[in-house]
């Protein structure tokens, strides 16, 4: 074996054991995000549902505040899901199975960066290089918000199932597409009924 092929060979085994090096740093340094979470009542029999209709009336806020664009969003998102599901929403002036309510919460909260690793590979003619880039670790401030959702038996009066999600907000808020996302993940484990594929 010649000059210029051994220090191919060792740069590459160098290089090597630097991206092996990074990657463990990588995996240990970053953070994961928050996971949806559920709960169910172990006693409810959720193939008895078929409907389900609201808690509250969106037009029954305590404040007199008109219902907002983004609890409307949240509204639809729920309804669509549930309704992919194949629950359907009960009629005006009918009782529904289910009951639907929910509530948000909005938090400022401080995000760390992981330390980042690079690594690079190059080579020319007969010889062979090889570099490595970090970047420090970080925080910044985020706005991140938690929708949780509760859904009660009507007839006995007890809430059955919850969950709850929380989104980092972006400097938009709560756009539609987070709110969608963020319902989709909190009704991620709902029961879906028989014979309907979500």
């Amino acid at each position: 074996m010649n000059q210029p092929e051994r220090i191919s060979n060792r740069t590459s085994i160098t290089v090597l054991m630097l991206a092996l090096v990074a990657a463990t740093l990588i995996a240990g340094c970053t953070s994961q995000p928050q996971q949806p979470q559920s709960m169910r009542d172990p006693e409810a029999d959720f193939s008895a549902y078929k409907t389900f209709g609201w808690y509250r009336e969106a037009s029954a806020d305590a404040t007199g505040q008109p219902v907002s664009i983004v609890e409307s969003n949240i509204r639809a998102a729920i309804k669509a899901d549930l309704t992919q599901k194949g629950y359907q929403e009960a009629p005006a002036g009918t009782a529904p199975d289910l009951l639907v309510d929910y509530e948000t919460a909005r938090a400022e909260t401080v995000k760390s960066n992981p330390v980042r690793i690079g690594v690079g590979v190059g080579s020319w003619g007969s010889s062979g290089g090889g570099s490595v880039g970090v970047s420090s670790a970080g925080a910044r401030n985020v706005s991140e918000g938690t929708l949780v959702v509760h859904v009660i038996d009507s007839k006995r009066k007890a809430e059955v199932w919850q969950g709850r999600a929380s989104r980092e907000l972006g400097k938009g808020g709560a756009e539609p597409a987070v709110v969608q996302s963020a319902v989709a993940d909190t009704l991620r484990d709902f029961p879906a009924r028989a014979g309907v594929q979500p």
